[in-house]
């Protein structure tokens, strides 16, 4: 059965949309592909190591040279890479921080990107497999807005994990969340609530299409 890998990098345990909306989506691929199995990490609760010097150092020095500090270092990312190269599906919980990715999802993808492992290969090992990214955004950067333009996370994700990966990438996305904590946005307050039902309801038919997909496959 298909083999789903779940990484959420919100900083919240309770109040995440990211987290929230990936749970529909995770749920309801549990529900219609039961046979299936999910790893999941939360890099909020429990944060990938910043790749460091050690760690980068080994991933360039061969297996049979390197010290017993650099096997040590590098095994977790051998971990964590693993993951990756096993996986069939992937669904990832990325909320924008200060206009980019939370630290901790580019803690994790510079753990993983190790060039001749999962890119820089020919063909790219994930080519084609199905990436979810569930993107929620506090503000609005709808087109013709004062912050068009200012999403550097789809762009970014579209680069790393479309274009260098090969992933078959989907977004959804959820903006304007914070209309219900901040006395500026009452006035966005339905709008809010209507996009964060979008974004459960997209969530739960990706996730149901992707299912029979491998379902009838027979992955």
């Amino acid at each position: 059965m298909a083999r789903l890998l779940h990484i959420d990098s919100s900083l919240f345990s309770q109040t995440s949309v990211s987290k929230d909306v990936a749970r529909t989506f995770r749920e309801t691929w549990a529900a219609e592909h039961p046979g299936g199995t999910v790893t999941y990490r939360d890099l909020g609760a429990r944060p990938i190591p910043p790749l460091d010097e050690l760690t980068a150092g080994a991933g360039y020095t061969p297996a049979e040279r390197r010290t017993p500090e650099q096997q040590a270092a590098f095994a977790q990312r051998e971990q964590l890479v693993n993951e990756v190269l096993e996986a069939d599906a992937y669904l990832f919980g990325v909320p924008m921080y200060n206009w980019a990715v939370p630290g901790t999802f580019k803690d994790w993808l510079d753990q993983i990107l190790v060039n001749g492992k999962v890119f820089g290969l020919e063909p790219l090992p994930l080519a084609g497999r199905p990436a979810t990214v569930v993107a929620s955004y506090g503000g609005g950067y709808f087109p013709g807005t004062p912050r068009d333009g200012w999403d550097h996370v789809q762009p970014y994700l579209e680069t790393v994990l479309g274009k260098a990966l090969g992933l078959d990438v989907r977004f959804i996305t959820v903006q304007l969340t914070g209309a219900e904590r901040v006395p500026a946005m009452a006035d966005l307050v339905p709008q809010a609530k209507e996009l964060r039902a979008k974004g459960h309801a997209d969530a739960a038919a990706h996730a149901k299409a992707l299912a029979t997909r491998f379902e009838t496959a027979g992955v």
